[in-house]
């Protein structure tokens, strides 16, 4: 049985975490390098960002865990280390460093970046803040999820307890994203961390299969990140039999996984840059999965339909048009839309035409901060969910002068 706990990425046993200003960003009072640090070895996956122009700690991750190891995870923020000539030099003098502090062996990190794109980066601020960033470490999950904050609003960190095997088992993560959030994997940074002991070879399969129904069913602005990551560190600290094939234990630490990242989700998408709601579009009665996560997606990627909903306007129309140029195989005269929130549910359309309700009930629902999108197709069994958020002013602001 899962049970939310406290403690983020440092509720599983064996892990550390810190966060400080090493001198990235101007602002002083903002952490800008993260870490998070097991002294026992851990098993390690990660998936990467889609977009063809990659951050250089990508590469360099990719290299140093593909032997399915790793004891730490250190992150910048305010500077992407994208696009720069020196970037895998960077990247590389990072692990180095960090490994000399810790007594690790460089090619056991997992480096990120995150932040402006294109401006130069000086390894001066992260070699002066490596001492105090490892000196620090402790139960500080949330010094570290400040510390790879870029436009967030708010931290985003959970975690639960489980069972596999009889043995307590616990699982948290942080992450940031706010903007340049899209599918497919990844369009974030997000670091997950457990004391399950599970082999390499099933963490990546895990979160593999995962982030097809999780991070890739996000999306902000329809800008896929250049740097981002999902990773998973498991120490194995919680003493359960190693799991090293599909079963039950395999099913529990699936669920555990679940729990976390679509969480995280849920909380990326409702932080979207200048976001006022969270939206959450359910589609249901689809030919198939791929039918209903491509409906699901193209709801959520539509600016008219993002703009209906920062207007509380209950412009189902939209919605459908979204269905229609989606690209799925659809029967438009059996779709079904409703909108939901804690003010209640309002049917708007179906077989594909609308049907009369009430305005005053229409704005009265979807003025809350979340909102729900249901849709049924009426064409079989299967089903997704997509997270998204409302299109706003605030949004070309904070792009406007993005760099300055």
């Amino acid at each position: 049985m899962l049970k939310e706990i406290q403690g983020g990425i440092c509720a599983a046993k064996g892990f550390t975490a810190n966060g400080v200003h090493c001198g990235i960003r101007k602002n002083k009072t903002k952490r800008d390098l993260a870490l998070i640090y097991t002294k026992t070895p851990a098993t390690a996956a990660a998936v990467y960002t889609q977009n063809l122009v990659k951050g250089a700690p990508l590469t360099v991750t990719k290299n140093n865990i593909a032997n399915g190891k790793a004891h730490a995870v250190i992150c910048n923020s305010g500077n992407a280390n994208t696009c720069n000539a020196n970037g895998i030099e960077i990247a590389e003098k990072t692990c180095s460093l960090l490994a000399q502090a810790l007594s690790i062996d460089p090619t056991d990190v997992v480096v990120a970046s995150t932040g402006v794109i294109g401006q130069p980066l000086d390894i001066t601020p992260i070699a002066n803040g490596i001492p105090a960033l490892v000196k620090g470490l402790g139960i500080h999950s949330d010094y570290a999820c400040e510390g790879i904050m870029t436009t967030d609003t708010k931290p985003k960190e959970i975690a639960f307890e489980f069972s596999v095997g009889g043995k307590p088992c616990h699982i948290g993560g942080i992450a940031k994203g706010s903007g340049m959030i899209h599918p497919n994997m990844a369009t974030m940074l997000v670091f997950v961390t457990t004391d399950c002991a599970i082999s390499a070879k099933m963490l990546q399969k895990a979160l593999s299969e995962d982030v097809k129904h999780s991070f890739n069913m996000v999306s902000v602005d329809g800008d896929t990140s250049t740097n981002d990551m999902v990773s998973v560190l498991a120490n194995g600290e919680a003493g359960n039999e190693e799991i090293v094939c599909e079963g039950e234990e395999y099913t529990a630490f699936c669920e555990a996984l679940a729990a976390v990242t679509q969480y995280l989700c849920r909380k990326i998408a409702g932080d979207g840059e200048g976001a006022t709601k969270l939206l959450e579009c359910k589609v249901r009665g689809a030919k198939d999965e791929t039918t209903a996560k491509t409906v699901a997606k193209s709801v959520i990627c539509s600016s008219l339909f993002k703009a209906a909903m920062f207007g509380a306007d209950a412009n189902w129309g939209r919605v459908l048009c979204a269905i229609g140029y989606a690209g799925a195989d659809v029967d438009v005269n059996k779709v079904d839309v409703a909108f939901r929130s804690v003010k209640g549910t309002l049917e708007v359309c179906q077989n594909g035409a609308g049907i009369p309700f009430s305005e005053e009930k229409a704005k009265e629902i979807l003025s809350e901060s979340e909102i729900e999108v249901l849709i049924t197709l009426g064409n079989g069994d299967g089903k997704a969910v997509a997270w998204g958020c409302d299109l706003t002013y605030d949004y070309v602001k904070i792009n406007g002068d993005y760099r300055t």
